[in-house]
C-alpha cells in the first residue's frame, strides 16, 4: 500500500465537548454462560444453525468479561474521555427478574470503578438487544408486563452503580430491535411479523419512558438518562411525486416514530393510517409517559439512505436504492458525512431542543497489515475526518452536541454479520484476541491530545 497522508487535526470543538467510543456487552463481553450469567436470545439466536454468517457467536467475543482491564488502559493510552457500554440483563438477572446474579453485578461494579479510575466518564445502556431468553419464552416486548419487568431490572442497576455512573441510555437503536428482530428476522429473536414489530417499538418506547421516571426518582437531578436512536436523512431516487412520497412515508418509519412519541408525545399519523390494524395497542396515558422529559438524545449515524417508489414491494412500497459509483463501506453503505450534519440540525430545528451526543459512528473497512505489523485502514481515519467536520459544522450552526463516541472501540461481533465486518479502530486477532491499535486509532489517539492541547493553550 503506498503510503498515507493522514487527514487533518486541527478542528474546533467546545473545550467541554466529550470524546469516546463505544461497544455493547454481547458483542466484546464473551463469557456467555461464566459466573451465573443466564442465556440471552442472542445465545439462543447465534446457537441456531444458519442464523449468523460462519455461524459466529458472541460466545467468547472479546473477552471483554475477563479483559476489561486492559481494556480500560488502552482506552486511556487513546486518550478517551468517555465510554458507552451496555449492560448485560442476563448477567445481573439470569432470569430476567428475581435475585440479582451477584458475580454478574460484580463486574459492572468493577468497571465502573476502573473506568472513573482511567478518568473515563461511564456511560452504561441498559439494552442493546440481548434480552433474557426467559423473558423471551414468556412473550418477551411484545407483551405488555415487559415494561414493569424493565423498569424492575432498570432500578435494581441504578441502585448498584448509579453513585458512580452519571450518563444512563435506556435502549439502543429501537427501530433495528424491533424492524430486525421482529418484522424481518435477520436478528434475535427471529420474529417475523410486522404487527409483532410495532407493538414491540411501542413497548420499547413505554418502557424507555418509564425507565426515566425510575431513574430520575433513585438519582436525581444529577443523573443524565437518554435513548439511542439510528437516524438518517431518507432522499428519494428523483424529483417524481411518488418517489417524494415514498421518502415521507420511510423517513416516518425510521425517523419520525420514534422522534414524534419522545418529543411530541404522539405519533406520526400518516404512519398510524399506513400501519391500520398493525399499529401498536396504546393504552390511555401510554404517549404522556413515553415523552417523559429526558436529558439527551444519543444519535447513531452511518449513511443515508435513497428510496424510490414500488407499489409491489412490503408494506411501505418502496426499496432502497444504491448510489452507484459512490464510496461505500464493507457492509455497502454510501459514505456520506453531510447526512451527520443534516440529521443533528434537523433535530434542532424540527424538535425541542435537548443536548445531543453522536453515541455511535464508524464503518467498515477491509485492513491491511504491512511489514511491519502495523494495521493500515485509511479509508477509516478518513471516514472519521470527515464526519468529525460535520459535527464540528452543526455545532457552529447552533446544534448543542456534546460528544461524539467512535464505533468501535475494537473490531467485535456484528450480529448477523458475526465476524465479517470489522469496525474497530483496535485491531483484535482472533485466535489469540491480542488487541493491536489500528492506523485510524493513532490518529484518533493524536486527534484527541490536539484537542487537549488546545483546551490547556486556552
Amino acid at each position: 500500500m503506498k503510503s498515507v497522508n493522514h487527514p487533518n487535526l486541527d478542528l474546533d470543538f467546545p473545550v467541554d465537548f466529550l470524546w469516546g467510543s463505544a461497544t455493547s456487552a454481547y458483542q466484546v463481553e464473551g463469557a456467555w454462560d461464566v459466573d451465573g450469567r443466564g442465556e440471552s436470545i442472542w445465545d439462543r439466536f447465534c446457537h441456531t444453525d444458519g442464523n449468523v454468517k460462519n455461524d459466529d457467536s458472541g460466545d467468547i467475543a472479546c473477552d471483554h468479561y475477563h479483559r476489561y482491564r486492559d481494556d480500560v488502559a488502552l482506552m486511556q493510552e487513546l486518550g478517551l474521555q468517555a465510554y458507552r457500554f451496555s449492560i448485560s440483563w442476563s448477567r445481573v438477572l439470569p432470569g430476567g427478574t428475581g435475585a440479582v446474579n451477584q458475580p454478574g453485578m460484580d463486574f459492572y461494579d468493577r468497571l465502573a470503578d476502573t473506568l472513573l479510575e482511567a478518568s473515563i466518564q461511564p456511560f452504561a445502556m441498559l439494552h442493546c438487544w440481548d434480552l433474557p431468553q426467559a423473558l423471551q419464552d414468556s412473550g418477551g416486548w411484545a407483551q405488555r408486563e415487559i415494561v414493569e419487568t424493565f423498569t424492575t431490572y432498570v432500578a435494581k442497576m441504578v441502585t448498584a452503580i448509579g453513585d458512580r455512573v452519571k450518563y444512563w441510555i435506556t435502549h439502543n437503536e429501537p427501530w433495528v430491535f424491533s424492524i430486525g428482530g421482529h418484522q424481518l428476522g435477520i436478528l434475535a429473536p427471529g420474529i417475523k411479523a410486522l404487527k409483532t414489530a410495532i407493538q414491540v417499538s411501542h413497548h420499547l418506547l413505554l418502557a424507555h419512558g418509564a425507565a426515566v421516571g425510575v431513574i430520575k426518582e433513585t438519582l436525581g437531578d444529577d443523573s443524565c438518562v437518554g435513548i439511542t436512536l439510528n437516524l438518517s436523512p431518507i432522499h428519494a431516487a428523483s424529483e417524481s411525486p411518488e418517489d417524494q412520497a415514498a421518502a415521507v412515508r420511510f423517513d416516518g418509519h425510521l425517523n419520525r416514530w420514534f422522534l414524534d412519541a419522545l418529543f411530541n408525545g404522539r405519533y406520526p399519523q400518516d404512519l398510524l393510517d399506513l400501519y391500520g390494524e398493525k399499529a401498536p395497542v396504546i393504552a390511555p396515558g401510554d404517549m404522556e409517559i413515553i415523552c417523559t422529559p429526558m436529558d439527551f438524545l444519543g444519535v447513531n449515524y452511518y449513511t443515508r439512505i435513497i428510496v424510490k417508489d414500488a407499489p409491489e414491494v412490503g408494506f411501505l412500497h418502496l426499496h432502497g436504492v444504491i448510489n452507484e459509483g459512490a464510496p461505500a463501506t464493507q457492509a455497502g453503505w454510501e459514505v456520506y458525512p453531510q447526512g451527520l450534519y443534516d440529521i443533528l440540525v434537523r433535530l434542532s430545528e424540527d424538535y425541542p431542543k435537548i443536548p445531543l451526543y453522536i453515541t455511535e459512528n464508524g464503518a467498515s473497512f477491509v485492513d491491511e497489515i504491512n511489514d511491519h505489523g502495523d494495521i493500515l485502514d485509511p479509508l477509516r481515519e478518513q471516514y472519521l475526518h470527515d464526519h468529525f467536520i460535520q459535527a464540528e459544522q452543526a455545532i457552529k450552526a447552533g446544534v448543542d452536541l456534546r460528544g461524539y463516541f467512535v464505533w468501535s472501540l475494537m473490531d467485535l461481533f456484528e450480529w448477523d454479520s458475526g465476524y465479517s465486518h470489522a469496525y474497530g479502530i483496535t485491531h483484535v486477532d482472533r485466535r489469540t484476541l491480542a488487541r493491536t491499535i489500528k492506523e485510524s486509532g493513532k490518529w484518533y489517539q493524536r486527534f484527541l491530545q490536539n484537542q487537549l492541547d488546545k483546551r490547556e493553550i486556552l
